[in-house]
Order: structure tokens, then C-alpha cells, then sequence
């Protein structure tokens, strides 16, 4: 038996992805011409640091178009085969813009390494203004995305992506004051390892991140045990077990389980009133952190004839 939440399904949940469907939109439209500029600065200059920062920002680019299509398929109504709607979207989103971030780093990584060997000329001039141009365009979209930036993954994701580009741009405008100020031309190759450097672990993060939610885990923060023990303390509650709590998408935990109790509840018309209880408990112990909760209901030792192991 079971007994559904009673959350209007989507509401909330689509109008935070409308929200985040515009802030995407025009960070992606700022990107994309940002992007575009700071390649054919890469040209001109044949610096390694633009060039590293605008291929960061063309895997920006797809990224945040990956997640603007994400949040408009967020949007999108369940349905008999999509009972939970296209809500992990936005963590498909997030992992394949994560791995676009690692392939970047690695390359850079790589072609800076070779660069140290033998630094080419570049012109510190035209260097600032590019970098310049990049860090204005960063900060623009910065500044549309802060505002959403906990909203969900997807969001996370696009506005660590952009932060990183800004970081970016300020290694390029530092590299480009320093070849003007003293000539040294590695710097620009060590910007471009840098701005790697900082690209890498940050990926890393977001993908392990998306694993997570993928691979079902438990959402941080929830200790199982604790909350199998908190369902004990009903009195009409005998055991506990096939308890999972997992992740649908940003916001959206749910929680099954399994729980026996006295016979005679389910022969007396005290089935509701568990459910309620053990909904109420759930509430006031992890409110903000379990949205959906489903329990069956059934008698005592009904376990012992499932031939299931149960956790």
C-alpha cells in the first residue's frame, strides 16, 4: 500500500526550469559571441592562453547549449513511459559537459607542455584586448546566471563553466601585461596550463557529481540508518527494509521502503494513520531533503517468504 505526496507534480519544478531555460539562453548568446572573438584573436596572436581559453569557451558554449536544451526538456509533462517526466535531463547535461571540460584540460595540458620547450612570439597588445573582451563577456553571463546558480545541476554546472572561463580570461589579460612589461613569452604557455589546471578538477567535481545521481546513491547529507531508525520508533512499526533513497534529478529525492507492521493495523483501519505518522516523521526530520516518499505497508514476517535478500 502506499500513499503519494502531496506536491502538485511539476510545478514548482517546471518553473524553476523556465527560469533556468532563460538565464541559459542568453549566457549561451553571450558565450557563443564572446567565443567568437576571442578565435580569431587566437589567430592573430597565436597565443596558447587565448587559444586554450577559447576552446574552454567552445566547450562553454555546448555546454550551456546541452543545458538550455536540458531545461526546456525539464519542462516537458510525465507521461506513461516517462513517469518522472526528462527531470534527469539536466544530469546527462551535466555529465557531457563535464567530460567536454576533462577533454579540453587534457589538451592543454598537453600542447602546453610542448609549448615550454620552444615558446613562440606573441604580440602582448592585441592579447589584452582579446582577454579584455572575454573577461567583459564572462562577467556579463556571471552575472545572469548567479541569480539561479543553486537551482539545480544543470545550472551548477553552466556557472562554474563560465567562472572558469572568467578565471581564464584574467590569466590572458596577466600574461598579456607581463610579455608587454618584460618580454617573457612562457608566461603565456603557463596562463594556458593554469587555466587547465583550474579546468580539470572542477569537471571532475561536476561529473563525479552526476554518478552519483545516476548510479542511484544515496543523496548527501542522509544518513539511511538514521532514518530507518527514526521509522522504527512507531509503534506500529515492526521492521524496516528494502529502504532506498535516491536522486530523480536536482530537488527531487524519493524514498521507498518496505514496512511491517502488526497484523491487526491492517485489519482494524489504522493503515492511514501509519502512513500519515510515518509521512510526518519523514517530514520533520528531513524536510528539505525528501520530496516523494512511497510506503508498503505489510504484515509482520511477510518478509521471510520474498526469496529477495533486503537491506
Amino acid at each position: 500500500m502506499s500513499h503519494p505526496h502531496d506536491h502538485a507534480p511539476g510545478t514548482p519544478h517546471s518553473h524553476g526550469a523556465g527560469a533556468s531555460r532563460r538565464r541559459l539562453a542568453i549566457a549561451f548568446a553571450i558565450t557563443a559571441a564572446i567565443m567568437l572573438a576571442q578565435l580569431v584573436g587566437s589567430v592573430i596572436t597565436g597565443s596558447l592562453a587565448l587559444l586554450v581559453d577559447t576552446a574552454h569557451m567552445l566547450t562553454d558554449a555546448g555546454g550551456l547549449f546541452l543545458a538550455l536544451i536540458a531545461a526546456s526538456l525539464m519542462l516537458r509533462p510525465t507521461t506513461a513511459r516517462h513517469t518522472w517526466g526528462m527531470k534527469r535531463a539536466e544530469v546527462l547535461a551535466a555529465s557531457a559537459q563535464s567530460l567536454l571540460l576533462m577533454a579540453v584540460g587534457v589538451y592543454a595540458l598537453v600542447e602546453g607542455i610542448s609549448r615550454l620547450l620552444a615558446p613562440p612570439e606573441v604580440p602582448a597588445q592585441g592579447l589584452l584586448v582579446f582577454g579584455l573582451i572575454g573577461l567583459a563577456g564572462n562577467i556579463a553571463s556571471l552575472c545572469v546566471l548567479a541569480g539561479g546558480r543553486n537551482a539545480n545541476l544543470n545550472l551548477r554546472a553552466a556557472f562554474l563553466e563560465v567562472l572558469n572561463d572568467a578565471l581564464g580570461s584574467v590569466a590572458v589579460i596577466v600574461s598579456a601585461v607581463v610579455i608587454a612589461t618584460t618580454g617573457w613569452t612562457p608566461v603565456d604557455t603557463l596562463a594556458g596550463l593554469l587555466i587547465a589546471g583550474l579546468i580539470v578538477p572542477r569537471a571532475v567535481v561536476i561529473l563525479l557529481s552526476s554518478v552519483r545521481i545516476l548510479m542511484e546513491a544515496v543523496p548527501r547529507g542522509i544518513d539511511l540508518e538514521d532514518l530507518r531508525s527514526h521509522l522504527l520508533e512507531n509503534a506500529h512499526v515492526d521492521e524496516v527494509h528494502d529502504l532506498h533513497v535516491s536522486t530523480i534529478g536536482t530537488g527531487l529525492p524519493v524514498l521507498t521502503a518496505h514496512v511491517e507492521v502488526h497484523p491487526a493495523c491492517l485489519t482494524s483501519g489504522h493503515t492511514r494513520v501509519v502512513l500519515d505518522e510515518l509521512r510526518a516523521c519523514v517530514r520533520e526530520h528531513f524536510a528539505e531533503r525528501i520530496e516523494h516518499c512511497t510506503f508498503q505497508l505489510e504484515p509482520s514476517d511477510c518478509s521471510a517468504e520474498e526469496p529477495l535478500p533486503h537491506s
